[in-house]
């Protein structure tokens, strides 16, 4: 039997998987939990083979709980499971040496075959989303610009973002400015609005 975590925050989403894939007769729902922080906690009382991970998580998103997996439950292997295909966050989860990244709107038969091939060691990776990453090109964004980004998205002033991240409002000013340009924007609004919708945030 093929042992399987589910993380999901949408109740009606999780049950609903949760009852299809206990359908397969190779394959064992062990655990099904909302948050990040309760799939630590699971996966390491379980130790699931396969762990199905939505990225949009209350708290800490599926990106960051994947690449704490690489290191804290290695045997693991991670598929993100998404309605969101930005190519960022696909590449995001290459770099965290995810298993797999398909999209929601497959069936439970097929995402049954991806449980199936990551187990058997395989990388299943959307096809046309991976060729979308590669049309975007590599995120232009520094570490620091991305966090000031991230901060400036709760329509703080430069002042409080200064005091979020321990810089000075120089400092924010010039990543909020470097960050429009890169991104060919005119403000930060624009700036943030382009970095989420390619999955940079």
């Amino acid at each position: 039997m093929i042992r399987v975590v589910l993380i999901e925050d949408q109740t009606m989403m999780r049950d609903a998987l949760v009852t299809l894939l206990d359908l397969e007769r190779d394959i064992d729902v062990v655990g099904a939990v909302a948050t990040a922080e309760a799939a630590m906690t699971t996966i390491d009382e379980v130790r699931p083979d396969v762990a199905l991970v939505d990225i949009e998580l209350p708290g800490m998103d599926g990106l960051a709980l994947a690449e704490m997996l690489t290191d804290v439950a290695p045997t693991c292997r991670v598929v993100i499971v998404t309605t969101f295909g930005r190519p960022g966050y696909l590449r995001r989860a290459i770099a965290a040496n995810v298993a797999g990244f398909v999209l929601k709107d497959m069936s439970a038969g097929e995402l049954a075959s991806v449980v199936r091939q990551v187990y058997e060691g395989e990388r299943v990776i959307d096809a046309a989303l991976a060729l979308s990453a590669l049309r975007e090109g590599d995120d232009p964004l520094t570490r620091r610009e991305r966090d000031v980004l991230r901060v400036a998205r709760e329509s703080m002033s430069i002042a409080e973002i200064a005091g979020r991240l321990y810089l000075s409002e120089g400092t924010v000013r010039n990543y909020l400015s470097s960050a429009i340009q890169k991104l060919g924007v005119r403000n930060r609004a624009e700036a943030i609005a382009t970095a989420e919708q390619k999955g940079w945030l």
